[in-house]
């Protein structure tokens, strides 16, 4: 691992690197268990290329306040670069004060994240902490120019603001939140864990503890924030710790909230002895629900199950169910514009979404294997006209809705994040041009061994029902207010998913949901 210690080291290691995507992990040093799952996730490859990878090591005046610890907080660089190279750092850049300041702290511009995300948590009793950190780590941004930035959950105000900063500067690089790696004891990984004596040891394990009692609570039906800021208090009291605060926050906003809904965080921070120590669980009252809304031929189907995959979810291809509804309409002979002659079908309707040995979806519609069949062109002619009758979308959204209950799923169609699970923890809108959708379907067709229109036609027919389906009067397709638009127009199949990714851990952090891992190091409260 190479030690660089000033710009000019830094830039010429860069050049070394291009081609690579660059993934940078800053810390203050004192390197523990958490900062190595950072180096270690931060080394995985992207896309079967293994990134480089940047460790830094700066202890940060500007997050320190006057009676903090900066004088005496560990540093111990040798023993850093010795943790950071077995963790799979390539390189470490541990710049002086005078080097990443050149002009001086006081003349350097600072960065002042919003005031909402200040005011709860750790924001009053540290006044100028957050201006610190989102200014220094700006500062390394810039110089680093990183494709990705790996951060600690444990952190998670430091990390709600850091992302808000990076949208709002449209600074070019992917913030990444990781889980929170916990001691054998189950207290978080910290640095300042070095400040404390074994007596103390033992009772900062308290922490984690009261956080568990919490969590037992609101498993047994307790939700107010009153009842479990109490639990929580109460047992960091009688363990001898002094309280800074429990609040129970809503976790992007970082406003206070008065009982758990949704996806809720309860944080605490303590005083050990001299030593501050913070901690936190997500309260989620179920597994969460990712809806992915957008036009025909976007790719959503590949993408979704692919993701879905990927996060340990269950694949529910609602369009999939609207094919083999209009394949049975079409099988009975039924004429899919006819609302009246379709609803007696919903009456009996029989249909299965179930997975193959491979993983694959197959489809079942009252005995019929339809999987191959929903795909040709005499549906895919039809299914617009008959997911438009009012009874179609009654019937299926309610089978939807039911298989959804218990949370846990990836769902794609045209209204999904509208209609049928508005409540849904992530919602994006994915689509393409019009005329990459063409080029794609051309591509299906003939890989399905159907006749291929010419490129004219298909845009004129993606066009057409584009216009049916965001017109029609029941549950037309439209972006949900709360969506995320991701075009995927030039992306390649693992850019799509790993971007939906990235936008699913901004909702939905590891510590609420961990899903399948490659690295599972953590435990919880």
């Amino acid at each position: 691992m190479r030690l660089l210690q000033t710009l000019a080291d830094l830039s010429d290691w860069r050049r070394g690197q291009a081609g690579r995507p660059l993934h940078f992990v800053p810390t203050m040093g004192s390197l523990h268990g958490g900062h190595q799952q950072l180096l270690r996730r931060a080394s995985l490859a992207v896309q079967g290329s293994r990134p480089a990878v940047l460790l830094s090591v700066f202890v940060n005046p500007l997050q320190f306040g006057p009676a903090e610890d900066f004088a005496r907080y560990p540093r111990d660089l040798a023993a850093d670069a010795a943790l950071g190279a077995a963790a799979g750092a390539d390189a470490l850049f541990a710049p002086s004060v005078a080097e990443l300041f050149p002009a001086g702290e006081s003349e350097l511009t600072g960065v002042v994240p919003p005031a909402g995300l200040r005011r709860s948590l750790c924001g009053p009793g540290r006044p100028g902490h957050f201006e610190g950190v989102a200014t220094v780590v700006c500062r390394l941004l810039a110089l680093v120019r990183p494709d990705r930035l790996l951060l600690g959950e444990k952190d998670w105000q430091q990390l709600t603001i850091l992302r808000r900063v990076v949208a709002d500067l449209a600074l070019p690089v992917v913030v990444q939140g990781c889980a929170t790696v916990r001691e054998a004891d189950g207290l978080a990984c910290s640095s300042r864990h070095r400040y404390l004596s074994t007596a103390e040891r033992g009772q900062a394990a308290a922490l984690p503890a009261a956080l568990g009692a919490a969590l037992a609570l609101w498993r047994g039906g307790t939700g107010s924030a009153a009842a479990l800021t109490a639990t929580v208090t109460g047992e960091l009291e009688a363990a001898g710790l002094g309280v800074e605060y429990v609040q129970l926050v809503h976790p992007s906003t970082l406003a206070p909230v008065s009982g758990a809904a949704g996806i809720s965080l309860l944080a605490a921070a303590v005083r050990c002895g001299s030593t501050r120590l913070i901690d936190h669980i997500f309260l989620m009252n179920r597994p969460p629900i990712v809806a992915i809304d957008g036009p025909a031929g976007a790719g959503k189907s590949t993408v979704t199950r692919a993701f879905a995959r990927r996060l340990g979810l269950l694949y529910l291809d609602t369009g999939a169910m609207y094919r083999a509804l209009t394949w049975w309409v079409l099988h009975r002979g039924v004429d899919p514009a006819d609302a009246d002659a379709i609803a007696p079908l919903l009456a009996d309707l029989d249909l299965r979404l179930e997975s193959d040995a491979a993983g694959e979806q197959r489809v079942r519609v009252n005995g019929h294997e339809v999987s191959e069949a929903i795909r040709g062109p005499e549906v895919t002619a039809q299914v617009s006209t008959v997911a438009a009758h009012a009874c179609v979308r009654a019937a299926l959204t309610r089978q939807q809705q039911a298989m959804g209950r218990r949370g846990g799923l990836v769902a794609e169609g045209r209204d999904i994040g509208t209609a049928v699970f508005p409540e849904a923890d992530c919602k994006v809108f994915l689509t393409a041009t019009v005329a990459e959708r063409a080029r794609r379907r051309a591509a299906d067709l003939a890989q399905r061994g159907f006749a291929v229109p010419a490129l004219a036609e298909l845009e004129a027919q993606i066009a057409e029902r584009d216009h049916r389906d965001s017109s029609r009067a029941e549950a037309p397709l439209r972006q949900a207010d709360d969506a995320v638009e991701l075009v995927t127009d030039g992306l390649a199949i693992d850019a799509v998913i790993q971007r939906l990714v990235d936008l699913f851990r901004e909702r939905v952090p590891e510590d609420a949901w961990r899903g399948p891992s490659p690295l599972d190091e953590t435990t919880t409260p």
